[in-house]
């Protein structure tokens, strides 16, 4: 499923079959809510009417990386965020773009810290997390499972 980058809410087949959703954010406060809106439109769409199998753990876990992906990309870029959501493998991947070309780095696991602990909560939930430069800026992508699931089990299929 892809949503256009304008704000149109209207959604259509990835050309390879993934079922996609991007949205462009400004990158201003308002704009972590709206990106956790965005997953949870985009996932409870992907259970009614598409029959993927997606559990309430997936849903919330994914609304966490997007806050603390899209919250860094607000925090240290300038200028407006991409958030690209997709289905594939029974996974669902998470991509955030910002214009900001510096790399972020998890610090190691300190409980008397405060804050700066994005990074590392994306890690610690997530299947894998991989962080590349681009052109310009760089993205994150972030891959959860759908469904917590027996190993083999296709978890994209509907019982």
């Amino acid at each position: 499923m892809e949503r256009t980058l304008s704000g149109d809410d209207s959604t259509t087949p990835h050309s390879d079959g993934r079922l996609h959703a991007a949205v462009a954010l400004d990158g201003r406060g308002p704009c972590i809510a709206e990106a956790r809106r965005v997953v949870a439109g985009f996932l409870t769409e992907m259970r009614a009417e598409h029959g993927i199998r997606v559990s309430q753990r997936c849903l919330e876990l994914t609304q966490l990386v997007v806050s603390e992906l899209v919250t860094n990309a607000s925090k240290y870029a300038s200028g407006p965020i991409l958030l690209d959501l997709q289905i594939a493998g029974g996974l669902v991947e998470v991509q955030v773009w910002d214009s900001d070309p510096a790399l972020p780095v998890a610090r190691a696991a300190d409980a008397s810290r405060i804050g700066q602990h994005g990074l590392e909560i994306v890690t610690a939930v997530c299947q894998s997390v991989e962080v590349a430069r681009e052109p310009v800026g760089k993205r994150i992508t972030a891959r959860l499972a759908l469904v917590d699931t027996p190993s083999g089990e296709d978890p994209t299929r509907r019982r």
